[in-house]
């Protein structure tokens, strides 16, 4: 999951990564399971005859198509799809077959807040909205996985920490001054 490290410049490191959470998922798993118990339940009550094979043909391809487009699409979405943080960029892919990305350099980053409804609480996501100094805006980075402590990494990395710590989130050298 994530970024493969052979796509990090020097110095970069990855602070966190995650993907889109598994409540993405559960809609699909419905299809699934409707999809099967409408195909099953359609096949067993076919009448016999000589249209019986054709129309269990067709009812087969129909659930299959289901399946692919209501089910198997949507997990391919989830599981193809990452947000990274590293020490330098927030990284956003996704896509299966094209793959799009957004990198917005930590200093572009103008505001970092985060959206949670009722299920959202419940579940621990949310919805983070990246505000950014360029065309674009603001980058929407829906379902992310406790979001708030997300929100929070990305706020430390902007602003510091009280730790000593330089921007990249390694210690101070002991020959440097440390400033507060």
């Amino acid at each position: 999951m994530g970024i493969s490290e052979k796509l990090l410049s020097e110095g970069e490191h990855v602070i966190a990564s995650t993907r889109t959470h598994w409540k993405a998922l559960v809609l699909p798993v419905v299809f699934l399971l409707v999809t099967c118990a409408l195909a099953g339940f359609v096949l067993a009550v076919l009448p016999s005859g000589d249209a019986h094979d054709p129309l269990m043909y067709a009812v087969i391809a129909v659930g299959l198509l289901a399946i692919v487009w209501l089910t198997l699409r949507p997990f391919l979405i989830w599981l193809t799809a990452s947000y990274t943080v590293t020490n330098r960029r927030l990284i956003n892919r996704s896509g299966v077959f094209t793959r799009t990305g957004r990198d917005i350099p930590l200093h572009r980053i103008n505001d970092v807040r985060h959206e949670r409804d009722v299920l959202d609480r419940l579940l621990g996501c949310g919805t983070l909205v990246i505000s950014d100094a360029s065309d674009e805006g603001r980058s929407v980075l829906p379902d992310v996985p406790r979001v708030e402590r997300l929100q929070l990494v990305i706020t430390d990395l902007l602003f510091g920490s009280d730790d000593g710590r330089d921007d990249d989130g390694t210690p101070p050298h002991p020959s440097e001054p440390r400033l507060r």
